[in-house]
């Protein structure tokens, strides 16, 4: 099972519930435009009464990400969290339009943001992508990240704009989860390196690199996602192919 690919990789696995009833259920489709899932709909099924309690060991995480869930289990779950070095989050139109009161509060807490361009357009209400980022970053998150799909993706910090384009994929086969695997290996590389938020003030040079090659290491390992469905080409990634397309991407964005 998916689980024990999971454990077979030293990956913790112990907080992960399996309670009766339906999992939660997204669906949606795509047009030409690769870039944007058109949603077609979206059951919480047992999801909508989770409360998240996290295990002793889990609330001592130096590095916390709020993947798209209700922002008040976001806050709920940042709330067990003793003292996280870094806090990012991401979410969706559903809570954007949603709960947006609840959502607010939750960026008032985070560090970080990731969202995709139109979800950007969505929370903000501005039609321009640095009109855009301004106002978000405005409601609490000092860093954001906009996901542009096969564009890449823009970083925003208080030090300006970088930013980083997707590797070129030839064989696109269905997008869905680039993001959240964008996101998974962003916040990866952060950990690895030990980023925190006090470095934006002790070291804002170190911060602002660090942040930039986090988000080139989410746009490569973006890209071997959609060259497969679900996370199967995950699955089969090796470590050598990672660091030789990282290479490639670098590469192609040097002077």
């Amino acid at each position: 099972s998916h689980l024990d690919w999971l454990s077979n990789r030293k990956i913790d696995t112990k907080g992960i519930q399996v309670i009766p009833g339906k999992t939660f259920h997204w669906s949606g489709c795509y047009d030409d435009n690769l870039n944007e899932a058109k949603t077609l709909s979206t059951c919480l099924n047992v999801f909508e009464h989770f409360d998240p309690t996290l295990l002793n060991s889990h609330k001592e995480s130096p590095y916390l990400f709020l993947a798209n869930i209700d922002p008040v289990l976001q806050q709920k779950v940042l709330g067990q969290v003793e003292k996280p070095k870094l806090v990012a989050c991401d979410s969706m139109n559903f809570w954007i339009t949603g709960k947006p009161d609840e959502l607010q509060k939750t960026l008032k807490r985070v560090d970080v943001l990731s969202i995709n361009e139109k979800e950007a357009y969505m929370l903000s209400g501005k039609k321009n992508v640095t009109q855009a980022a301004d106002k978000i970053r405005k409601m609490g998150p000092s860093v954001l990240v906009i996901k542009r799909g096969e564009y890449g993706a823009n970083l925003y910090t208080d030090a300006g704009v970088f930013f980083a384009p997707a590797y070129p994929v030839r064989n696109v086969v269905d997008p869905t989860g680039a993001g959240d695997s964008f996101a998974g290996a962003f916040m990866g590389f952060l950990a690895k390196e030990g980023i925190s938020k006090e470095m934006q003030k002790r070291a804002p040079k170190k911060w602002e690199s660090l942040l930039k090659q986090a988000v080139v290491t989410g746009c490569v390992m973006a890209s071997f996602t959609v060259e497969d469905f679900s996370f199967h080409r995950l699955m089969r990634l090796k470590k050598p192919e990672l660091i030789q397309r990282q290479k490639l991407l670098l590469k192609m964005i040097s002077l």
